[in-house]
């Protein structure tokens, strides 16, 4: 009587291992959940994503890159882009306000989002490209980063104006959820102007 023996199984996160590795260039921590390593060939900006929502509206494609993990929207940006946000957010007169925003520079891991057109587990929690990163050309051209014209490239999103939109947004973003937990009674009425 003959045996069959099973095919050695693949592991189930392999061919995420190797989209991300071989399509992208991108470095991978195994999982599960399958990792990417931040501050390599990219930096990733944090935010809620109702913040994030409202950055995307302003931006539009200029934003590179997106992916959402439950609440929280990320930006892929140019690497090294990390280590400059805390002056960028002083520049830019946000330095010292409480923002919900973070930053995923070097040594960095951020869950990898499933490749387009894959079907995933449907759990709730599970990472997913808002605007997935394009295999086949060279995606660290298309992120935000620093650049000064007319020496760089004026195609190229620009970094500054993705923090200060990102900024903005999580300012909005806070000051809207501090007036909804106040009591009705702390609220002050709107103002009425009598016309002359």
């Amino acid at each position: 009587m003959a045996i069959t023996v099973p095919l050695p199984r693949t592991p189930p996160d392999g061919g995420l291992v190797r989209w991300y590795e071989h399509e992208l260039g991108w470095a991978t921590v195994a999982g599960p959940p399958v990792q990417l390593v931040t501050g390599l060939r990219f930096d990733v900006l944090e935010l809620p994503a109702e913040a994030g929502r409202g950055v995307l509206r302003r931006m539009g494609p200029a934003t590179g890159p997106v992916a959402l993990l439950g609440r929280r929207m990320r930006l892929l940006v140019a690497a090294g882009s990390a280590e400059e946000l805390p002056g960028l957010l002083d520049w830019l007169e946000w330095g010292g306000i409480s923002l919900d925003l973070a930053v995923l520079g070097a040594d960095g891991r951020m869950t990898a989002p499933l490749p387009p057109g894959r079907d995933g587990s449907g759990a709730p929690d599970a990472a997913v490209w808002l605007r997935a990163p394009a295999p086949g050309r060279e995606v660290e051209s298309s992120l935000p980063a620093l650049r000064s014209a007319p020496w760089g490239d004026a195609g190229a999103p620009c970094l500054v104006r993705l923090v200060a939109a990102a900024a903005a947004e999580c300012h909005r973003v806070r000051l809207l959820s501090a007036r909804a937990r106040r009591p009705a009674a702390q609220q002050l009425p709107p103002q009425r102007f009598a016309s002359s």
